[in-house]
């Protein structure tokens, strides 16, 4: 509890990805990823409840054996490559709610396959809520000017082009504006975002930067980098009490 909040963890884990089997499991520098979520939660007092939401008894053991709760298993209709982020926690609140008698103000996400969360990540995001009134807080990375909307192409009928005809007017990159990209460490939503406004992204959206190296998990490729950037991180600061395996 945070100023009288209440404050749900829920993490997102279902069994069926495709682009790495079991990816919520699989271990990074020898700890399965839902794991290393159980770490984290494990450091911030706020959270009055932690849960996984999964389909897959093994996720859901795993979880267990990590500190996080798994209360209910998740119904095969929200278990699907297209079911929205949204369908997810609001299963999982009213769920939750129902099973624990109480009600939770604020919602937090936190994804298995965004591995190199600190504490201090999630706080903040929770805090900036709070604080600031929001409906909801994510955090964000600054884009690669490299993958600027601006500089991307689209193929069509064997010919090359710009996505947006702006870009040909775009000479060097500091004529270009900042965007940003969620990274999927932490997503935390009001209540009433998700029960009355229906969506994980409020009327009045804020944000958290981050300014470090993180990694979104979808292939094997992203395992290698998580595992490079983790073994840098241990190595400049190896008694930091948030630096994982």
């Amino acid at each position: 509890m945070l100023e009288n909040k209440t404050i749900l963890v829920v993490v997102p884990a279902r069994g069926g990805s495709k682009g790495v089997k079991l990816k919520n499991i699989r271990k990074l520098n020898g700890v399965p990823l839902v794991a290393l979520v159980g770490r984290v939660v494990k450091q911030i007092s706020c959270v009055d409840r932690a849960v996984v939401s999964t389909d897959h008894e093994e996720i859901a053991r795993i979880a267990e054996e990590n500190g996080l709760a798994v209360p209910f298993m998740r119904p095969e209709h929200l278990s699907g490559d297209l079911v929205g982020d949204w369908d997810v926690l609001n299963h999982a609140l009213l769920t939750c709610e129902e099973i624990d008698n109480r009600r939770y103000d604020i919602i937090v996400m936190l994804q298995p396959t965004s591995p190199l969360r600190k504490p201090s990540h999630v706080t903040a995001t929770i805090e900036k809520l709070i604080k600031g009134g929001y409906d909801s807080v994510w955090t964000v990375s600054e884009t690669d000017s490299k993958a600027h909307p601006l500089k991307q192409l689209v193929i069509r009928d064997d010919r090359l082009d710009y996505y947006d005809p702006a870009g040909a007017a775009v000479i060097a990159r500091q004529q270009l504006t900042p965007v940003y990209h969620r990274n999927g460490i932490a997503y935390a939503m009001t209540r009433e975002c998700i029960i009355e406004q229906k969506t994980i992204k409020g009327v009045r959206t804020s944000f958290v930067l981050i300014d470090e190296p993180v990694a979104n998990i979808d292939t094997i490729f992203d395992f290698r980098l998580a595992e490079f950037v983790s073994s840098l991180s241990a190595a400049s600061s190896p008694e930091r009490e948030d630096t994982y395996p």
